[in-house]
């Protein structure tokens, strides 16, 4: 979100956020002043933070409601009484109550509705397979539909989500547009390695989306192979393979503590080779995950264990190789080829640059959403993503 605040500023527009208090992955980590260094944004009148209990939502899916819910009445206490004006609504899920008051904000303001959606919500409750009570998936299901219907547009971050929504909620897929993860400019960076040993990464969630069993046969044989690779990670599954590298005296392994987007990206940058892995789930074949942007901005050729449109997006651009099975043996055999082949690793990094510049810049993809803001626009086609339809806005 603040790479669309401050492109939005850029572009002339009058923006204001309202939020919490940052707490993801843990409110504690936020105590570092790092992550405050951008005072232009840590000062400006117009974020509006609520406060909220500082609940261990991660570890109990009650908790997570309860942490949700009470965020959604204090951001509509908070729209009920503003005294603003304003023509547009944008609202970031995935938590589907957020998005009810972003349908009581259009109401409230006279405004557009624009719905931007991060997450399937609830198949992605489903998909972790720890909150399956049937009658409060099928309220939330309703209540998905209901807000899909009320948004004048919906903005996806993964071609994925397209037919899903259409099939549930039978919105026009005009409605729908594509604006993926992306970079800035400024972060896009082929890697130029001083250090001469050969290093992997994982950054990122190791969660209940995450397959943590892959992980922990991918780190024991990257041991076997003498092959280095750093950690950052954070996430309800993060301990579980932590205390697995410690039982197993794992010490190829580096573990780094969750840092700023910036020097996750320098951190990238010191590394040959990035990791992805998603468990083998129907709902995770529709996501695109932030960090295999991340590891293509940095020119990291990307070894993952996924399927569906991520496999599809890495194989047909040629930016890593995947394992659709989850083989953590496959995945250490194409680990080996590149480090045995720098040649290979620079080819991977001149894909993932062209890819990343010519569909996953910020810079670029604000266009499409400050199109929705305006009257009169017409939609036109351009360079699908694996054959899908990505529908790019012109005035």
């Amino acid at each position: 979100m603040n790479n669309i605040f401050q492109l939005l500023q850029i572009d002339g527009y009058e923006v204001s956020v309202l939020t919490t208090e940052p707490s993801y992955p843990n409110k504690h980590l936020y105590e570092d002043e790092k992550f405050w260094n951008n005072k232009s944004l840590n000062d400006h009148e117009n974020i509006h933070r609520v406060h909220v209990k500082n609940r261990k939502y991660a570890f109990s899916m009650l908790n997570r409601l309860i942490h949700y819910i009470e965020i959604s009445l204090k951001m509509l206490f908070f729209v009920l009484f503003d005294k603003q004006k304003y023509d547009v609504v944008f609202v970031t899920s995935p938590a589907i109550f957020m998005a009810f008051v972003g349908v009581i904000a259009k109401i409230k303001y006279k405004s557009k509705f624009i719905l931007d959606i991060r997450d399937l919500w609830p198949e992605s409750l489903k998909g972790v397979g720890v909150f399956n009570n049937k009658w409060i998936i099928k309220f939330f299901s309703i209540l998905e539909v209901y807000l899909y219907r009320k948004a004048n547009y919906i903005v996806i971050n993964s071609i994925g989500f397209m037919d899903y929504i259409v099939k549930k909620s039978k919105v026009d897929r005009n409605k729908i547009v594509f604006i993926p993860n992306a970079a800035r400019e400024f972060e896009v960076n082929v890697v130029n390695k001083k250090d001469e040993q050969f290093k992997v990464i994982y950054t990122g969630n190791i969660g209940l989306a995450q397959d943590v069993e892959f992980l922990k046969k991918l780190v024991h044989r990257l041991s076997e192979n003498h092959i280095m690779i750093t950690i950052v990670g954070y996430g309800q599954k993060k301990n579980e393979l932590f205390n697995f590298i410690s039982d197993n005296k794992l010490a190829n392994v580096t573990i780094e503590n969750p840092t700023t987007r910036h020097e996750c990206l320098k951190l990238n940058a010191k590394h040959d080779v990035g990791v992805l892995a998603l468990n083998n789930k129907e709902v995770f074949d529709t996501v695109l995950p932030g960090k295999l942007i991340d590891y293509m901005s940095s020119g990291l050729p990307v070894v993952a264990a996924v399927s569906g449109y991520s496999k599809k997006l890495i194989e047909q651009n040629r930016t890593g190789f995947v394992s659709e099975n989850r083989d953590a043996a496959e995945i250490v055999e194409y680990i080996l080829m590149l480090k045995n082949n720098p040649e290979v690793r620079q080819k991977i990094a001149n894909n993932s640059m062209n890819l990343i510049k010519k569909q996953f810049l910020w810079e670029k993809n604000i266009k499409k959403l400050t199109c929705l803001f305006e009257s009169d626009y017409k939609f036109r086609e351009i360079d699908p993503l694996n054959n899908k339809i990505d529908r790019d806005l012109t005035l």
